[in-house]
């Protein structure tokens, strides 16, 4: 029986051959290429925003983080000319810059959408979901009032930060009281994840690990540096907590060597740095080891679209990580860009877009204005 997944993409495939010989002048020929380098005036996060444009008119937008003007120089050299929809070939050709493929990867895609006029997600082979369930990171107490009134019921919690190596005891109680004092304050109908950033030593992240295994949390977020495989192992074979990891892997290997290690429950590539089809091609492969997949996002308004797309088109997606803006200016910019309703959260969920593309118009004047300010 045929895939009715792969005879859809074949038929959205099809239809862009179609456009593009129908126009004759090669419609999906990337003409241009440019870069809105962007911080946020209240947290000082920094993004890039990325604009191709092809032949037939068509514009794409992708998002990833700061990079070099030889590797922007780099890119150009090597999209400038080909076909938007050669987004896999593009990818690998982008090894001298890969501090943008992410982004160029999300534009094509873009792209396609646009010409296609459908969601990427159908372009990519239809949802798997009609919503994406959200979490917010909350930096410090105080913004859990702000993450529950705009939607969200699950939080990132940040981990106490350490003084010093191999911490004791009292230590442990800090960081059950800060987790207690988030459930209370939050409500039985809400979830929490503790994040350590890699912080911890293999040994306090066992530590930590223990000490919460009864708070029943949604996983323990990079609870330790990743080089040693062994020790994660220990971790994640001695707790019930589920542990996620991902956020400073840079390859498709190392997500390998976690998951065959069976040292990880939840996978957090970083969409500003894979992309889409590489997280993509991540997800299959933690498919086959029955692990979900939660990316990693600390970007802007365009990457939020992007990772929608990407949260319909994953069978293993388990979450998706929306920045939480705490200045007004923060909440103003974002809105600027890329309009209010793609960071919308209700009931803990977002929507998905249902626009051609990302589904989003990106305000050009706006970037020009956040641009300067940076």
């Amino acid at each position: 029986m045929a895939n009715p997944i792969l005879m859809r993409r074949a038929r959205l495939h099809a239809g862009i051959a179609l456009q593009a010989q129908a126009a004759g002048n090669d419609p999906l020929e990337i003409r241009k290429i440019r870069a809105f380098p962007l911080r946020e005036p209240g947290s000082g996060r920094r993004y890039t925003l990325v604009k191709i444009e092809t032949r037939g008119g068509l514009a794409g937008w992708g998002e990833c983080g700061e990079f070099t003007r030889a590797e922007f120089a780099a890119a150009r050299d090597a999209v400038v000319g080909t076909m938007a929809s050669a987004y896999e070939i593009a990818w690998r050709k982008l090894g001298q810059a890969r501090a943008i493929r992410a982004a160029v990867n999300m534009a094509q895609l873009d792209v396609l959408g646009k010409l296609s006029k459908a969601p990427v997600y159908q372009v990519l082979g239809g949802p798997t979901r009609f919503k994406a369930r959200a979490i917010a990171r909350l930096e410090g107490p105080a913004a859990l009032d702000r993450a529950q009134t705009a939607g969200y019921k699950a939080f990132l919690v940040p981990a106490v930060p350490t003084e010093w190596r191999n911490q004791g005891k009292a230590y442990m109680n800090r960081i059950r009281n800060l987790m207690n004092m988030m459930r209370n304050a939050a409500g039985a109908d809400s979830d929490f994840v503790l994040d350590a950033a890699g912080a911890f030593t293999p040994g306090d992240a066992q530590s930590v690990a223990a000490e919460l295994e009864s708070f029943h949390m949604l996983w323990f977020d990079e609870p330790c540096g990743v080089l040693n495989l062994g020790a994660i192992r220990k971790i994640a074979g001695e707790n019930v907590t589920p542990l996620g990891f991902g956020r400073t892997v840079g390859d498709a290997q190392g997500f390998q060597n976690l998951l065959s290690e069976d040292a990880v429950d939840l996978l957090r590539p970083d969409l500003a740095v894979h992309g889409i089809s590489q997280i993509r091609r991540i997800a299959a492969i933690a498919e086959v080891y029955y692990v979900a997949v939660a990316p990693y996002h600390n970007g802007g308004p365009v990457a939020t679209a992007a990772a929608l797309h990407l949260a319909a088109s994953l069978p293993n997606f388990f979450i998706q990580q929306v920045p939480l803006p705490g200045a007004q200016s923060d909440i103003d910019m974002r809105r600027a860009i890329a309009g209010d309703a793609i960071e919308k959260v209700t009931g803990g969920f977002l929507a998905l877009p249902t626009g051609p593309g990302f589904g989003i118009t990106v305000n050009e004047q706006a970037l020009t204005r956040y641009q300067e300010a940076a």
